[in-house]
């Protein structure tokens, strides 16, 4: 998909409210019940289909769930540094190899780089390594409630080895998973 923002037409500075009077103006427009008998109605069908994933995208990446579950940054949060936020919009797209790329990029290492680097690492399941950002962007802007509140969680995470799993599984599922191959092993 294209660039979510794009396709409802705001930018990415756009409020809650901008977002969603595009996505309903768009919606109303390319709805499929205006398009009956009507030789454009697959075009308008997969349009719709494009807008709702983008507004759904949004939503996501705003409301800080789906691929942000984990809560370690917040999408809401206006960088001053227009490429800290795009890689904030990739973390949360969960676009992980741009965000780095992004990241890699960057010349100055400041605290916002090391919180971003951290979350990246704590999207791949890549602890320690997070840790270690996570630590530096506290030491360096220690008043930064978001830092802070990210290497919490990660200590927290620490303490409770259980958490650590990747996104959608539970250790009941990795569980259900290995007795349902051990049951297809022994009867072939």
């Amino acid at each position: 998909m294209n660039d979510p923002y794009s396709v409802l037409g705001v930018s990415q500075s756009a409020s809650d409210d901008e977002i969603k009077s595009a996505y309903r103006a768009l919606a109303k427009k390319y709805h499929p019940d205006n398009y009956v008998n009507n030789p454009l109605a697959d075009l308008a069908q997969e349009k719709m289909k494009e807008i709702n994933e983008a507004y759904d995208t949004i939503t996501k990446m705003r409301a800080g769930g789906g691929a942000n579950s984990g809560g370690y940054y917040n999408t809401s949060h206006n960088s001053s540094n227009p490429t800290y936020q795009q890689i904030r919009n990739a973390i949360a797209g969960n676009n992980l190899a741009l965000a780095e790329q992004l990241l890699r990029q960057c010349p100055n290492h400041d605290a916002e780089w090391n919180f971003l680097m951290g979350s990246l690492f704590v999207r791949r399941g890549w602890f320690n390594e997070a840790m270690k950002y996570m630590s530096t962007a506290c030491s360096m802007d220690p008043a930064n409630a978001e830092y802070r509140s990210a290497y919490q969680q990660l200590m927290q995470m620490g303490q409770n080895p259980y958490q650590r799993q990747p996104a959608g599984m539970s250790p009941c599922d990795c569980c259900t998973m290995l007795m349902c191959a051990d049951c297809l092993c022994d009867c072939i």
